[in-house]
């Protein structure tokens, strides 16, 4: 059995019947897609999305920088810049 990452779910073919009424029902929240009973992709709100790009973001960048803390570091004055 697969995990479904949602609340609500839906057929392709309702989708596609009234997409609309699919993202009005949810009332924010994720739904899963399904095709033959199985989730095939994620109907997710505009501002989950960008929430969740900006915290991938935010990893990205945490990753960079314990990386880069363990490099040598180099001192140069102010002159030198």
């Amino acid at each position: 059995m697969q995990t479904i990452y949602a609340s609500e779910t839906v057929s392709i073919s309702d989708l596609k019947k009234n997409p609309s009424e699919i993202i009005t029902r949810a009332h924010g929240a994720p739904v899963a897609i399904l095709n033959h009973n199985r989730p095939t992709a994620y109907l997710v709100p505009a501002a989950a999305f960008e929430r969740l790009m900006e915290q991938l973001d935010d990893q990205y960048l945490l990753q960079l920088v314990k990386e880069r803390q363990q490099e040598r570091s180099v001192k140069v004055t102010l002159d030198e810049i």
